[in-house]
């Protein structure tokens, strides 16, 4: 037993290896956009959409696969969408990710094409508990595999015909956001059988929450026949995505058994040639969400990171800008995708464009950001304020509105969220990329013998707060740091800073602070220096 798990840590270990030499191969970072899902099932539909895409700033557009469009007669394939999509990106200069939107979309098998779904005696559906069949192919049907895994490979091999050095196409999703719905698990008779013939209810027990591991187990089993096809044919990055399961709800009441977070074991066993397992996070809580993705290196897995943070889905909206700087800054995360950003206001897509021209000018400064220390910044209403003591550099970080004389702060209405990305370049020396965020440096000295006092719309002690406090006679003891420079740069495309203008005055408070004023989108350069 121990010998068995030694070298299932070892395959592990290689496995993560191959991963990562996969991933260092895509374009650092996705700067991504998801199409909403009847955006691309017509050549106008494509050529329309793919030069707004480029437009809004994206690198990479996620693009659905649609198998009942791809192979609307069994056994005949017709590839004039994907084609399409390809050559337009090639146009445009656009990286492709394909979401094969085969057996199951959103838990339900509604992609799959018409002969698949009449056909109920070669391609069952799975059950309740009390016998209802839903809309939602059996995993555990080898008819569901086989005509999903020949639609796959005929894909696969296509692209690889299409676009053999992976120019275009970068990744591949496999299916999305699988899952069961109405019950936490599968119960036609081939699911009874494969139930029984694994023991689960003596090893796990009968209750949801056991159910749903027997189906992620089961799922993950499933997708890894058609990555593994898809290593033999083409081989690049493949991923799995996640509907959270949130708001307390219970297995059956979520898209259960798919790639969450807590059945991370059960996906990594069962689909061993799966990348990543990605959230798609539209509640509330987005820095929660993703950090359950973004698993830091472990010495077992042999120092390798077990899941790269990729967002294939967040809610695209005015956050989303700050959102994806935070996910870069915090998690080093592979990428970020809004959903159906065609679809979305100018309003929504303004702040996804400037988030992501700030993320190509730091990664022009540092095309890997891999041993750098950084951070991410993200700020609402609630949560306003986190301190990062940076090896004796204190930093104190908040949402620019907590600053006292910005009317917008108080006028009632719902604060916009502020984030930034935060590097150290060495020391004293800083790069801040982001909007409406407001950060201090002290040294650990000076933020212990820290007064807290209440400051005026002017920025100043409010009268008579300073002169009422209580005198401690206590000596100030310790070195305290200053701002050097604070200069707004563009990031040249080889690199280099090119100066804007300096910040110092009113722009820092007389040397207190950085900041970025919300509706503001810049890079800082900030350096410091110590005295006493």
């Amino acid at each position: 037993m121990k010998r068995n798990l030694i070298l299932l840590l070892a395959l592990a270990v290689s496995l993560n290896i191959l991963a990562g030499d996969r991933l260092s191969a895509l374009p650092c970072p996705i700067l991504g956009g998801e199409l909403s899902n009847s955006a691309a099932t017509s050549v106008e539909d494509i050529e329309e959409v793919m030069p707004r895409m480029k437009a809004l700033g994206l690198n990479t557009v996620l693009v659905p696969a649609y198998w009942e469009l791809m192979e609307p007669v069994e056994g005949r394939f017709d590839f004039t969408l994907i084609d399409r999509t390809i050559d337009v990106a090639r146009q445009e200069q656009l990286q492709v990710i394909f979401l094969w939107f085969g057996a199951w979309k959103n838990s339900m098998s509604c992609y799959a094409p018409g002969w698949f779904k009449q056909d109920l005696k070669r391609f069952p559906r799975a059950m309740t508990a009390e016998g209802k069949p839903m809309e939602i192919a059996s995993c555990f049907s080898d008819n569901v595999l086989q005509a999903d895994l020949k639609a796959f490979s005929a894909l696969m091999r296509h692209i690889r015909e299409k676009d053999p050095q992976r120019q275009v196409v970068v990744m591949m999703q496999i299916e999305n956001e699988i899952g069961m719905l109405e019950s936490a698990r599968d119960h036609s008779p081939l699911a009874e059988k494969a139930y029984k013939a694994e023991k689960w209810a003596e090893r796990f027990g009968t209750d949801d929450y056991a159910d749903e591991k027997f189906m992620a187990l089961s799922y993950a089993r499933y997708v890894e026949h058609l990555a593994k096809a898809a290593r033999e044919i083409h081989d690049m990055p493949l991923y799995v995505n996640a509907a959270m399961n949130s708001r307390g709800r219970r297995p059956g009441e979520y898209p259960s058994a798919g790639p969450l977070a807590h059945l991370f074991d059960f996906w990594h066993e069962g689909a061993p040639s799966i990348d990543l397992l990605a959230p798609d996070i539209y509640d509330t809580g987005f820095k929660s969400w993703a950090a359950q993705y973004a698993m830091p290196q472990r010495p077992q897995d042999g120092g390798k990171i077990k899941n790269r943070l990729f967002i294939p889905e967040s809610r695209c909206c005015e956050n989303s800008g700050v959102r994806a700087l935070y996910a870069f800054g915090e998690h080093q995360a592979l990428g970020f995708s809004p959903f159906a950003i065609d679809q979305a206001s100018p309003q929504e897509t303004a702040s996804v464009t400037q988030a992501y021209a700030l993320l190509r000018q730091v990664f022009n400064h540092q095309p890997s950001i891999s041993g750098l220390n950084t951070w991410g910044l993200l700020f609402d209403q609630e949560d306003k304020e986190r301190v990062i003591d940076d090896n004796g550099v204190v930093m104190t970080c908040r949402h620019y509105f907590t600053l006292p004389w910005d009317p917008r702060a108080t006028d009632g209405t719902t604060w916009p969220e502020g984030g930034a990305m935060l590097i150290r370049l060495g020391k004293f020396d800083y790069l801040l990329a982001g909007s409406g965020v407001v950060v201090d440096f002290k040294t650990p000295a000076e933020k212990r013998q820290e007064e807290k006092k209440l400051l005026g719309e002017d920025g100043f002690v409010e009268a008579g707060v300073g002169t009422n406090q209580p005198k401690t006679n206590k000596r100030f003891s310790g070195k305290r740091l200053g701002l050097l420079s604070v200069d707004e740069v563009s990031v040249l495309s080889d690199g280099t800073m090119q100066y804007l203008r300096r910040h110092n005055g009113d722009q820092t408070h007389q040397g207190r602070h950085a900041r970025i004023g919300v509706g503001e989108w810049k890079v800082l350069h900030i350096r410091l220096y110590e005295y006493e």
